[in-house]
């Protein structure tokens, strides 16, 4: 228990006046009388006044020995002073008393002077990331996954139709020369022409380069979206064994084979698909 400054300095019974057996009449007292009882001296309790004198007899001690101390010392030992003067005065009204609600602010407050002393301030704590279920996560890619894929499509569709604008301008138009045995005693090739008019495919032959000969082959007409820009090539090679090159039409991944016949090309018989197919299944480049 804290004891205050006023409290050391008690009277010792050493310093007590004698008092005479004299009366004040300075008389002496009867023989038979007994002798008389002296008065035992009390220990004097603090008033408010000495305890207030007292705490601030302490408190310009302090202030006066904090002078010479730096800056954040100061400021922890005013505090720390403050705090242990307010306890004394409390102890000296009423008795200390304690309870757990009152301990967590003790802990707070012991931890501020510490962290004012050292200069050292406690590290925040770390935040929390939001936790989810693992399938919100594998949802969320999925989504990103289909958004990103219809972004792609179209930007995929516009780069195709622009690089078949470029190579084979529209109406999509194709063309070659070849050696294919039609009129063509002056050495010159045969030239062909493949066209698509508005998704109807046209073939149109110029054999050895002369247009008064020129021949018109009728293709199939097609009927998906936006038929009209598919491209259409041609290619030229034997595929019945005849020593002939034969004409093969390409578009849209699909092969459609004309025979030639001398003098110039018809459509496939169905006696000679058979023969027709297994030479496409073996030469798939063609």
């Amino acid at each position: 228990m804290p004891v205050l400054e006023a409290t050391d300095r008690l009277t010792p019974k050493s310093a007590l006046r004698h008092r005479p057996l004299q009366s004040e009449s300075g008389s002496e007292r009867p023989a038979g009388a007994g002798e008389p009882v002296a008065q035992r001296a009390s220990r004097p309790r603090p008033t408010p006044p000495d305890v207030a004198a007292a705490e601030i007899g302490e408190w310009k001690r302090a202030d006066a020995s904090e002078e010479n101390l730096p800056g954040a010392v100061k400021r922890a030992q005013r505090r720390l002073s403050r705090t242990t003067m307010g306890s004394r005065s409390s102890s000296v009204a009423t008795a200390p008393t304690t309870s757990p609600s009152e301990q967590p602010g003790q802990v707070r407050e012991e931890g501020t002077a510490r962290e004012e002393k050292t200069g050292i301030a406690r590290p925040p704590a770390a935040r929390r990331w939001f936790q989810a279920h693992p399938l919100l996560y594998l949802g969320l890619g999925m989504l990103c996954m289909l958004l990103l894929w219809c972004l792609l499509l179209p930007l995929i569709s516009w780069g195709r139709t622009t690089l078949d604008d470029l190579r084979y301008g529209r109406p999509r138009t194709f063309q070659i020369d070849a050696f294919v045995g039609h009129n063509e005693v002056a050495g010159i090739p045969s030239h062909f022409i493949a066209l698509n008019l508005s998704g109807h495919i046209e073939i149109i032959e110029l054999p050895g380069g002369d247009p008064a000969h020129a021949r018109i082959y009728s293709g199939p007409q097609l009927y998906d979206p936006d038929a009209n820009l598919v491209p259409v090539t041609l290619s030229f090679a034997d595929v019945n064994g005849d020593h002939k090159p034969d004409m093969l039409i390409h578009f849209q991944s699909t092969r459609l084979v004309y025979i030639n016949d001398g003098g110039a090309f018809r459509p496939l018989r169905p006696d000679e698909r058979p023969a027709v197919l297994q030479y496409l299944e073996h030469h798939p480049n063609l």
